[in-house]
This record gives structure tokens, C-alpha cells and sequence, in this order.
């Protein structure tokens, strides 16, 4: 049975009745705008940004990893922030910590860094830089207004980081959701099915 738009709203409005007043904690003393991932404090989203406005916020969810060289699949649980300085560029930090089967935690695990920055043409670029000692630049487009889907063009990694030599990504809003899949190519493998989650918003 498809919702109306009435019961649309409404369970948008229940959504953003915890979040609303969320944001990102800020320095008082800090002589330049402070970061922010809620929409109804800090500065203006930047125009360049309006196609990833839909991402500006703090989610948490949950998701699993899956690779033919792990011992998998397993639970993994992650908190993304995309906030924004009034610049035309979005921030972006991803947090991950492995879950046990019981849901349990087991230990913190990947963590990775960046900015997405949207340009003219309606491309998109997003720089990653992963505690594991990969950089990735990826480029992609918005598929329409809540989805995006983006590939590496190049990856450096470390002297000691894992072979990776491609990865790709999609983004998407499902029922006020955000929920992403991830494919990646690495130490000798095509590419292939690697990562997915689905999170909640909990700020913005």
C-alpha cells in the first residue's frame, strides 16, 4: 500500500522531532563559523551545495562488510557527519566500530575523512583519505534529488596500506533514511560487493 502525501509529512515530521535541535558541538571562542550539520543553525548551505543538501547531518546506523579475503560477512556500526562551513564544499567523517553477533561491540574499525565538492557542470568530486593509509578521489553525479553515485578515478595508498585499486559508491535517501552500498576493488580481487548500511538521522 503506497503512503499519501499527508502520511509522507507526517512521519518526516516524526523523523525530525528528535533531531531538529541536534547539531554538531561547537566552540565558542572559535573567530570563524563554526562547522554545522543541521540546516537550521550556522551558516547558509552554500548554493553549489543544494544538490547534497538531503546529506548535510549526523547519521548512525548499522551494515555489514563482506569480502572474499575476511573471514565474513560481518556486523559493522558507523556514524556519518556531512556538515558544512557556508563554503561550497560539504565535510565529510565516517566512524566505524565491528559488532559481534550479538550486536555487541567488538572493537573500532575503519575511519575515513573528506570533502565533497560539488562543481558547475552538476559533478561531483569527493576526497577521501582513510585511516588505513588510502586516499581516494572519486567523481559522480546525483542520480536525481536523493541519490548519488560516484567512482575512483585515483587511489594512492602508503607504503603499508592494502592493495586497493578502485572503489565505488552509491547513496541514497530511503524513507528519510540514508542507506549506501560500496564496491571495491583490492589486494588482487575484480571488483566486487564490499560494504553497505543503512543509518538513521540523528542530527540535523
Amino acid at each position: 500500500m503506497t503512503a499519501s502525501g499527508d502520511e509522507v509529512i507526517a512521519a518526516a515530521e516524526e523523523r525530525a522531532a528528535s533531531t531538529r535541535t541536534r547539531n554538531l558541538p561547537a566552540w565558542d571562542d572559535l573567530p570563524i563559523p563554526n562547522d554545522t550539520a543541521n540546516l537550521r543553525e550556522g551558516p547558509d548551505l552554500n548554493e553549489a551545495c543544494l544538490a547534497l543538501l538531503p546529506l548535510v547531518g549526523v547519521w548512525r546506523g548499522e551494515g555489514e562488510i563482506d569480502y572474499p579475503t575476511i573471514d565474513g560477512p560481518r556486523k559493522f556500526a558507523q556514524q556519518l557527519t556531512v556538515a558544512h562551513d557556508g563554503r561550497p564544499f560539504l565535510y565529510h567523517e565516517a566512524r566505524s566500530w565491528l559488532l559481534n553477533e550479538d550486536g555487541s561491540i567488538l572493537r573500532p574499525a575503519a575511519r575515513e575523512t573528506g570533502f565533497w565538492r560539488p562543481q558547475a557542470d552538476d559533478t561531483l568530486e569527493l576526497l577521501l583519505t582513510h585511516s588505513s593509509g588510502i586516499v581516494e578521489l572519486y567523481y559522480g553525479k546525483p542520480l536525481n534529488q536523493t541519490s548519488w553515485e560516484l567512482g575512483t578515478d585515483a587511489v594512492i595508498r602508503t607504503a603499508t596500506a592494502k592493495d586497493v585499486t578502485g572503489a565505488k559508491r552509491l547513496y541514497g535517501l530511503i524513507n528519510g533514511d540514508l542507506g549506501y552500498v560500496e564496491e571495491r576493488a583490492m589486494v588482487g580481487q575484480e571488483m566486487q560487493p564490499h560494504a553497505s548500511a543503512l543509518l538513521h538521522r540523528v542530527a540535523g
